[in-house]
């Protein structure tokens, strides 16, 4: 699939921005290589790198792209012989020169030795990295930046934060599909059938749209495990189940939401408490979400509004800062707040913690806060998670060691009674804009009413 017109005057833009923050320093991006699954000839689907895509918008395997200090080329393997037979009408390289906006060469045309000077990504895959050291003449390897790639991922940083008109685009266009896998995720539920059944409706939904789930889902009756990915259980009637389902968007941008609804179509009373209670936080956490606001004390804000209800319910007992400082809502709620989103999940993870956090900003410590995965200060562009949690999780409340800190603050004869509570998640996407935000998955019914009638 070629960029349409649209897309490709935001990638003009988005190379030529690069290409002042790099200025003279010479780079090479991959787009990868198709990953076989056992035998050469069965692969998984392919998909180009992010950092690729945002700049070409090609999902064509064994690209690079050099920038050269003056202008960019993208390097393709020639066309085989029997391509057409295999696969059908292939764009050829004028087509893919001119919906991409550069000139367009075969592979066999780049140097085999670049210049040391030149800057570059490492990519997941240890074939691609292979081929980019023997171009640079150095070691390639995924998860660590050489020096000289370190500007290569600053500039990259800098320009992804703060996603453009297009980019936004996408991000709601992937909203839209899921916010499909979702309503036909509550359709499927019934007390007897397995959670495959759900998933595979809420992806028969996102694969109608001829796109595919940006992650592995996450459709469980067990939502304390945090990343289920099975899905054998038989739903019972007094079950949650939380489905934790994005699409991405035709070019690649990612949707992610979670929501938690009863199997039997309504909520026990002690479940519909515990869920006002996380909607409560997650909905105060939203509205504080506007330019200038530092995510960490997002995180903060959603800890202290979930505590607060928890001390109304009487879980916990005490001061709601103190139960937050020590540590002891993080027993309840064992993550981070959210994450940045955009063409990956969480996007740009696989550039660490120089992505996700300020320079200067280092993650915190302790149970739940050492997750965070974010700490920057807010800007227009940005869009982010806004996903809080509640989790009754067996590993943490039979552990001495880390329900210490609680001591008798924590009411264990209390919580018991919210014993048809495993995980309670509620999260949507959030684009900050130059007034406040946009909830870009506002459409997906997240109040409880709301949930109760979408399933009568």
């Amino acid at each position: 699939m070629l960029p349409t017109a649209s897309t490709r005057q935001a990638l003009v833009e988005r190379r030529a921005a690069l290409a002042r923050l790099l200025g003279k320093t010479p780079a090479l991006l991959a787009s990868g290589k198709p990953r076989a699954r056992n035998y050469a000839d069965q692969q998984f689907p392919f998909r180009a790198t992010s950092h690729f895509l945002y700049l070409f918008a090609l999902p064509h395997p064994d690209a690079l792209a050099h920038w050269d200090g003056e202008g960019w080329t993208l390097y393709l393997p020639a066309p085989g012989e029997d391509d057409a037979l295999w696969e059908g009408a292939v764009p050829g390289f004028f087509d893919i020169s001119q919906a991409v906006g550069v000139p367009v060469r075969e592979r066999t045309a780049l140097s085999t030795q670049l210049p040391a000077s030149t800057t570059t990504l490492p990519a997941p895959d240890m074939e691609t990295n292979a081929e980019l050291a023997s171009l640079l003449g150095r070691d390639v390897r995924y998860g660590r930046l050489a020096a000289q790639d370190e500007k290569l991922a600053d500039a990259l940083i800098s320009l992804r934060l703060h996603h453009d008109a297009q980019a936004a685009h996408e991000l709601r266009l992937a909203a839209q599909v899921t916010r499909a896998a979702h309503e036909a995720g509550l359709r499927a539920t019934r007390p007897g059938v397995k959670e495959a059944v759900v998933r595979a409706a809420m992806e028969a939904a996102i694969l109608a749209h001829d796109v595919a789930p940006a992650y592995n889902p996450i459709v469980t009756v067990h939502g304390e495990v945090l990343h289920n990915h099975h899905y054998g259980h038989t739903l019972q009637a007094g079950d949650l189940l939380l489905a934790d389902v994005g699409a991405e968007s035709p070019g690649g941008w990612a949707g992610d939401v979670t929501r938690t609804w009863p199997v039997s179509g309504r909520y026990s009373p002690t479940q519909r408490a515990l869920y006002d209670v996380v909607l409560r936080a997650q909905k105060a956490t939203i509205a504080a979400v506007r330019p200038g606001v530092r995510y960490r004390d997002l995180h903060l804000l959603a800890h202290r509004e979930l505590t607060a209800g928890l001390v109304e319910l009487g879980i916990l007992e005490g001061e709601v800062e103190a139960l937050v400082g020590d540590g002891v809502s993080a027993l309840l709620f064992p993550h981070g707040v959210g994450h940045l989103i955009g063409l990956d999940v969480h996007d740009m993870e696989d550039l660490g913690d120089r992505a996700g956090y300020a320079p200067g900003r280092t993650r915190p410590q302790g149970l739940g806060h050492r997750s965070l995965r974010m700490d920057r200060d807010l800007a227009p562009g940005m869009c982010v998670t806004i996903e809080p949690g509640l989790y009754l999780v067996p590993a943490i409340l039979e552990s001495a060691a880390l329900t210490r800190r609680a001591g008798s603050r924590l009411n264990r004869k209390r919580l018991a009674e919210f014993a048809d509570v495993r995980g309670i998640r509620i999260e949507d996407d959030v684009l900050v804009t130059e007034g406040g935000h946009e909830v870009l998955t506002a459409a997906i019914p997240k109040e409880a009413d709301a949930i109760e009638k979408a399933m009568a």
